[in-house]
């Protein structure tokens, strides 16, 4: 059989592109993933006649150069729009050898029109092409680097597409609004809001609709960890305490002050929640160098964490979230615990069971619910500034400031999905993908 050769370069078409999309080889099936204007015809190079759309087949894989037998696969073919990138794709479902993963794709990099792509360029694609907006693409890379099962979770349901239901359906009503606004400027003779009484109510009903998002937990908590910070001063029982909490010893102890100088991160799951446990430099004042910068990151800690352990007498430091143990509680001279500090010993344990728990509790209560969309901090940025827009339109009683207003709120909602002023994040955003996906 004769095949097609591939047609004249056009710079107006984007490149095809080619990856291997499963993991390293070797492996028992390795998925090789061409897209792009010319993939149907880059797989007809090596494979013949393509079978019907979305219908898989085995072929013989040859080298269209010599002819030689390279492997005996199953393809498959999508036809653009209606593929994960919007474009044509083909899909080359090989034995995972090494040798035979390399030469396929050495093949395909002999090809004219057909280039390696680069990580996270196949949903670059699909969202350039409208298959996915910008919170799926985000939701797609956290699901990726998901290690818990509450992470894959929140990540699944924003991939999947609930969040961008929600900002179409907030932007849906916007427009009402704002072709509300927009009505009463054309036809009502003086600027005042007579012509639809309700309007500025339905604003502010629909501005707290949105704030009561931004109350809910972020995403970040559940992606990075809660950050728990155990602060005091010297020989305290942090880093013993510390090593109680994580169940091996990983930060020194010493009787000697001053022998944390620096922070120490413990990745953990508590309850299967992630947290980042950090022991740090006793607070105090020196004249050590080295100790004093350890003191101070020390102090910017404590005072960033999610959490604070404070280990310290009073006065506690003023923190949102500080729990206050009496840490060393074995020893005879601390029997006597202060009035809302939670004994703990490192020693024999007393106190450690309820301390964790009242942490688990305290984690749990800052991660978002099993069936509850996440905002991160891109997306809740731009939503707190509609939210800001709409408030500001609320109090003027000029119906132009009002509409106007409005019309800034949907702009932040096409920032959240993508459609508007993104090209500063698409880079860092599609980075984190891995090569061939």
């Amino acid at each position: 059989m004769s095949l097609r050769s591939l047609p004249p370069f056009s710079a107006e078409q984007p490149d095809t592109v080619f990856a291997l999309s499963s993991g390293r080889p070797p492996a028992a099936i390795s998925i090789i993933r061409i897209s792009g204007p010319h993939a149907h015809l880059a797989g007809e190079q090596l494979a013949g006649e393509l079978p019907a759309v979305r219908t898989a087949a085995v072929r013989r894989l040859t080298d269209p150069a010599s002819g030689e037998l390279l492997d005996e696969a199953l393809i498959l073919r999508f036809d653009a729009p209606h593929s994960a990138t919007g474009e044509d794709i083909v899909e080359l479902q090989c034995h995972g050898g090494r040798a035979v993963v390399d030469v396929l794709l050495g093949c395909l990099a002999a090809q004219r029109r057909l280039r390696p792509a680069e990580p996270g360029e196949f949903t670059r694609r699909a969202f350039a092409n409208g298959r996915i907006d910008l919170t799926q693409a985000e939701g797609l890379a956290d699901l990726i680097e998901a290690e818990t099962e509450l992470q894959r979770k929140a990540a699944l349901r924003v991939a999947e597409g609930g969040l961008r239901e929600r900002i179409e359906q907030w932007r849906e009503r916007l427009v009402e609004l704002s072709a509300r606004a927009e009505r009463l400027i054309d036809y009502v003779d003086e600027e005042d809001d007579e012509g639809d009484p309700t309007l500025r109510g339905d604003c502010a009903e629909f501005r707290a609709d949105l704030e009561e998002w931004l109350c809910r937990p972020r995403a970040e908590p559940l992606k990075d960890g809660v950050s728990i910070v155990v602060a005091g001063p010297p020989n305290s029982g942090k880093s013993s305490l510390v090593n109680a909490i994580a169940g091996y010893e990983r930060a020194i102890v010493s009787p000697v002050p001053g022998t944390t100088r620096d922070h120490i991160e413990l990745p953990l799951a508590l309850g299967g929640l992630p947290v980042v446990l950090t022991d740090t430099a006793g607070l105090r004042d020196t004249e050590d160098e080295v100790e004093a910068i350890g003191v101070g990151r020390a102090s910017a800690l404590a005072a960033s964490a999610d959490i604070l352990l404070w280990l310290g007498d009073d006065p506690a430091p003023d923190h949102p979230r500080a729990v206050l143990v009496h840490a060393r509680a074995d020893l005879p001279e601390r029997e006597i615990v202060p009035e809302g500090r939670t004994a703990v010993s490192a020693v024999d344990g007393t106190g450690l069971t309820e301390l964790l728990a009242d942490l688990t509790s305290t984690v749990a209560a800052m991660m978002p619910g099993e069936d509850q969309i996440a905002l991160n901090r891109r997306q809740a940025m731009h939503l707190a500034l509609a939210v800001n827009s709409i408030a500001e339109a609320e109090c003027s009683a000029d119906l132009a400031v009002l509409a106007d207003g409005l019309r800034l709120a949907r702009s932040e909602f096409d920032r959240i999905s993508g459609r508007l002023g993104v090209e500063d994040v698409l880079d860092t955003l599609f980075n984190r993908f891995c090569l061939g996906k």
